[in-house]
């Protein structure tokens, strides 16, 4: 799957799959691509930031983008989503804002459910925390907004957050980067992960369907 990287041009030449093309899509736009796809992943969550953020620490490392902007990038499109999601829970109230987002492919209502009783449970901090948590982190903002927390104090804890978590990932793919042996088995990993990941999010959006109907019948 990786070829000899000594003698490679692009750093993503030998990446396949799922991941390959993830790696060329990060490499062709750059930073703001990082951005514009950690953006969308805070609106639709199946996005995976798990798989986008490593590969664009280990481009950093190979030299193709910057990592000081690719944290930056990530950071600033998080936020920039999250703070789209507190606006429409403010603007909108809870009930509605769920309603209509619940409509989105691979998104069930039960999930925005879930990151209103975590910020219920767990008030302004629920912020932080809920970007370190998958099916929570990109939800939390709804709540937040149809409360109306302060701004300020959302985006403090959102920048805090969601940078911590961004930090994380891509200082793996750096870290990644020196290490080709292990790159060729993350990708592969990474590659049966975003598989495995889909299928069960595909099952699990049929099950919740098929149960719903017969709810109402």
């Amino acid at each position: 799957m990786w070829t000899s990287m000594a003698g490679a041009a692009n750093p993503t030449e030998g990446l396949t799959g799922m991941v390959g093309v993830a790696a060329r899509a990060i490499d062709t736009l750059g930073e703001w691509g990082v951005g514009a796809f950690t953006l969308a992943e805070t609106v639709v969550p199946p996005v995976p930031s798990e798989v986008i953020l490593p590969l664009a620490g280990y481009l950093a490392k190979q030299g193709s983008l910057s990592l000081v902007f690719v944290f930056a990038t990530s950071t600033l499109g998080a936020y920039l989503g999250a703070l789209f999601l507190y606006w429409l829970g403010a603007k909108l109230g809870l009930e509605r804002s769920i309603r209509g987002l619940s409509k989105l492919p691979l998104v069930d209502r039960e999930d925005f459910e879930h990151a209103a009783t975590w910020f219920r449970r767990h008030g302004r901090s629920s912020i932080f925390f809920g970007r370190l948590l998958p099916g929570v982190r990109s939800l939390i903002s709804l709540p937040a907004g149809a409360a109306s927390m302060p701004v300020g104090t959302f985006t403090l804890y959102t920048l805090a957050g969601s940078g911590l978590w961004n930090a994380a990932l891509i200082g793996l793919g750096y870290a990644l980067g020196t290490q080709y042996r292990l790159i060729e088995e993350y990708s592969r990993f990474l590659n049966y992960a975003v598989y495995a990941a889909l299928a069960v999010a595909l099952a699990l959006l049929i099950v919740r369907r098929v149960r719903r109907a017969k709810a109402r019948r």
